[in-house]
């Protein structure tokens, strides 16, 4: 079998090239010893480079290509099927159609499905329609005023990791939140809180023709001190201003027991998530649990990095698949999807 085409990067920010390299790093890392990669950078200059490894010193080295350049040397070579890590909306639309486009089967979730989840508002209208509780929502255009009275959460149409996120407790707070989110898209969704509760995050994953929901991870949340999940629970920087994962430790994150009495409706609501947005192989969806006990919908994530600090890694882990399994098994999934003829 020839080598995994492992695209990661972004042509649109330094900032997601680079959390892109971070997950892309720690699945390389963990795997190449089992599987070859032809590793490919896509870069914030639109360039193009083939390095040996996606650590920074292997990248710079590379000799820059352009896009013509970088695909005409991929396709002298026999790919088996491609992993895109790559996280901007460009990185997780275009980039995935154009390895469709170029015939290679793909691991984890097609160009549209993932266009679709990039975008928190359509996304919530899909939810909504197959009958899943999401709240209450307005989306803002610029110059339009909130038509709802806090409390409610802000949060730019399309960005990930919270970013841009804010609650909105009061109504002096609501002008500084809006424009922040709007500096980050030109679409900005109000949802009405969901008391706390509980915050927590369910994996699916294929196995043969049934979905499987995996163990649920739940995330520390306070009605006081953390009513939300917010950039810096997620992502870290050091003193260099190189990007990190939070450290995932029992008082910030954990898997739940199979037996917690809101495992069942989570993973009901999961599997219907999964269903209603196409998604193929593995998906994501955090959920909130208000104090009556009742599932809300907040969003969908559906992809995997397959690097040991990934959410999806973790719960497989504790569904008892490890790392090397689980991507065996998405690995032989993507290559038996392969309709390329040769020749």
């Amino acid at each position: 079998m020839g080598p995994i085409l492992h695209l990661f990067g972004s042509p649109t920010s330094a900032f997601w090239a680079e959390l892109s390299q971070l997950y892309a790093g720690g699945a390389f890392a963990a795997l190449c010893d089992e599987h070859d990669f032809l590793n490919a950078h896509v870069g914030p200059d639109g360039l193009w480079r083939l390095p040996a490894s996606p650590d920074a010193g292997d990248i710079a080295a590379a000799a820059p290509l352009s896009p013509a350049e970088a695909i005409a040397r991929i396709a002298a070579v026999d790919i088996a099927c491609a992993l895109p890590q790559m996280f901007c909306p460009a990185g997780l639309s275009d980039y995935r159609g154009l390895i469709e486009a170029l015939g290679y089967p793909m691991i984890g979730n097609r160009a549209e499905v993932m266009a679709l989840t990039a975008d928190k508002a359509w996304t919530k209208a899909i939810i909504s329609q197959a009958g899943l509780a999401t709240p209450d929502a307005q989306i803002l255009r610029r110059g339009e005023a909130p038509a709802m009275a806090p409390p409610f959460v802000v949060k730019p149409a399309i960005a990930d990791n919270s970013q841009g996120v804010a609650l909105v407790s009061k109504p002096g707070e609501a002008q500084a939140a809006i424009a922040a989110a709007f500096a980050l898209c030109d679409r900005v969704l109000l949802e009405r809180f969901v008391p706390l509760g509980r915050e927590v995050r369910c994996g699916v994953v294929e196995d043969g023709d049934r979905l499987v929901a995996l163990p649920l991870e739940e995330y520390r949340v306070d009605p006081v001190e953390r009513p939300i999940r917010r950039a810096r629970d997620k992502l870290s920087a050091n003193e260099g201003g190189n990007l990190g994962l939070m450290a995932k430790t029992q008082t910030e994150a954990w898997i739940m027991p199979l037996d917690d009495p809101i495992v069942p409706a989570v993973h009901r609501a999961a599997l219907a998530c999964h269903r209603a947005l196409g998604c193929r192989d593995h998906s994501l969806f955090d959920f909130r649990i208000d104090p009556a006990g009742d599932v809300w919908f907040l969003e969908a994530g559906p992809y995997c990095s397959f690097a040991p600090e990934s959410v999806v890694v973790s719960m497989m882990d504790a569904a008892g698949t490890g790392l090397s399994d689980f991507f065996a098994q998405a690995l032989d999934r993507a290559v038996a999807r392969n309709t390329r003829t040769k020749g």
